[in-house]
């Protein structure tokens, strides 16, 4: 999808699509990418929402074709703020799934008044207590681990696929079609990507969930791993008029295997925003 453009900040080079919007006054909308994935997560909701504001995606270090410069250490929040500077952002409505979601908290909590929404898809948190899987899921995540440090790449890709795109109690294949195909390279970009240095961590988002002043709601799948249900449900009852949407059908990826659908809890989301 075009324009694609590209943001520097130390020691790398980001690739983006940004679709300004000539004469919208309604907050920008920045999508970050789930941990599996990159940019192109985020491809039909930025060829929807860019009808009606300026929106904006780009890949984190470590994912897509991020140009690595110089291994240093570095801060995807810091990254964050450099590329809505760049792109002449000062507050937008972040929509953030799993890493992206975390991201996007660790925002809202760092520069309240450059964070217009949360709409948060099954978000990690910095902080929270490790979650636990259920013996499937075990299994499912510990195949992956072992293809992987096995240099089996493409087995490690599918059983990546099958726990985060299918869902663990899904069979293997269930998402197919150009969903599957677009995760399939998604995820094996980051699988191959240069390491990008130590990540410098954020105030943890867990303990501060209650400080969070912007309008936020959280959506997950109804297939996704068993710990984002209380996870989800604990975060809606804590952060201030937070409200929780389950979806049905999809796993950890909503967005991707249901865009339509997705689509529409988004706007219905940015609807209810303060004008």
């Amino acid at each position: 999808m075009s324009p694609a453009v590209s943001f520097q900040v130390p020691g790398a080079r980001l690739p983006a699509c940004l679709r300004r919007h000539p004469s919208s006054k309604l907050p920008p909308l920045v999508f970050l990418h789930a941990g599996v994935c990159d940019h192109r997560l985020w491809l039909a909701q930025l060829e929807t929402f860019a009808a009606e504001r300026t929106v904006l995606a780009y890949d984190r270090r470590g994912y897509g074709g991020v140009e690595i410069e110089q291994t240093a250490p570095f801060s995807h929040l810091a990254d964050l703020w450099a590329v809505m500077d760049a792109a002449g952002l000062s507050r937008a409505v972040l929509v953030g799934c799993s890493l992206g979601g975390r991201l996007a908290l660790e925002a809202a909590l760092d520069r309240p008044e450059c964070v217009a929404g949360l709409f948060l898809v099954a978000p990690a948190v910095n902080g929270v207590p490790a979650p636990e899987l259920t013996a499937q899921e075990q299994a499912m995540d510990a195949a992956a681990d072992a293809a992987y440090e096995a240099g089996d790449l493409a087995a490690a890709n599918e059983a990546l696929a099958a726990l985060w795109l299918d869902g663990p109690s899904s069979p293997a294949g269930r998402v197919s079609g150009a969903a599957r195909a677009l995760f399939l390279d998604m995820d094996d970009r980051m699988l191959r990507a240069t390491p990008p240095g130590m990540a410098r961590e954020a105030e943890p988002s867990w303990p501060r969930l209650e400080q969070i002043s912007a309008p936020t709601e959280l959506l997950w799948g109804d297939l996704d791993l068993g710990y984002f249900f209380p996870r989800c449900e604990a975060m809606v009852a804590r952060i201030p008029g937070a409200r929780g949407t389950v979806m049905p059908g999809v796993a950890h990826l909503p967005s991707l295997e249901a865009p339509e659908a997705f689509n529409t809890a988004l706007a219905a989301f940015l609807a209810r925003l303060p004008g």
